[in-house]
């Protein structure tokens, strides 16, 4: 998950953001390693192109309530605490580790924004908009944190930058139900907004804004440029 201390800073000097690296609340090395994991959500888009909504579910569903089951008990069971801080602690951001707040960690509103993605829409729409949140989230927190400069909305412009091209690419590789040109263009203009609601999700995790604004905005776009095309033939 990326939030302010990840892609950007809360100070800033002459108009300009902090250097992201020193503003950030978990070293760059671990960084790396949380968006290494944070790749291999990537199985989900690709494993769902094969199967059908309600297996992808029954699949997701159970996996979700474990990980959100274990992630909320360490907040309550000091032997689940003890277990999850040695091996999964230096992963977390000091607002998933404060105990009063009680936040999940980003693997957990990965899972529960992936269910709520099959869930609600179309399954071309839930590959594109996930596959975004997987790679362009990732891309921009690594390079916002270490080139941010320039504040937009909560972050770095350079941050949402990344974050745009990046998930322009995956509009260009990820499958389409015709292949027309407008798809392209739904997927650039759904890209955008992403881009910009990841840029002012500071408040809320960004790992389910991201997906479902992505979504939203593809699906009416769908509806309204083109509504002959069957959005939801892909089961």
């Amino acid at each position: 998950m990326r939030t302010a201390d990840q892609h950007a800073s809360p100070a800033t000097k002459n108009g300009r953001l902090e250097n992201l690296e020193q503003a950030a609340t978990i070293n760059f090395r671990n960084e790396l390693a949380r968006k290494a994991i944070h790749l291999f959500s990537l199985s989900i888009p690709l494993i769902y192109f094969f199967i059908s909504r309600s297996l992808a579910l029954a699949l997701l569903v159970p996996l979700t309530a474990a990980f959100v089951g274990i992630d909320l008990a360490r907040f309550y069971i000091p032997i689940v605490s003890r277990w999850f801080t040695r091996w999964f602690g230096w992963l977390l951001r000091k607002h998933e580790q404060d105990i009063n707040v009680k936040r999940l960690n980003g693997a957990s509103h990965v899972l529960i924004s992936a269910a709520l993605c099959v869930l609600l829409f179309p399954k071309i729409i839930t590959i594109n908009a996930f596959t975004i949140l997987i790679i362009s989230d990732s891309t921009s927190a690594l390079f916002g944190r270490r080139f941010g400069r320039h504040r937009f909305l909560g972050k770095s412009l350079e941050g949402s930058m990344a974050f745009f091209v990046s998930a322009v690419i995956v509009i260009l590789a990820a499958p389409k139900v015709q292949y027309v040109p407008m798809e392209y263009i739904i997927g650039i203009i759904a890209a955008a907004v992403g881009a910009v609601v990841e840029a002012a999700s500071v408040h809320i995790d960004d790992n389910l804004s991201i997906p479902l604004s992505v979504g939203i905005v593809m699906w009416g776009l769908y509806v309204w440029l083109l509504p002959a095309v069957n959005v939801s033939g892909l089961h």
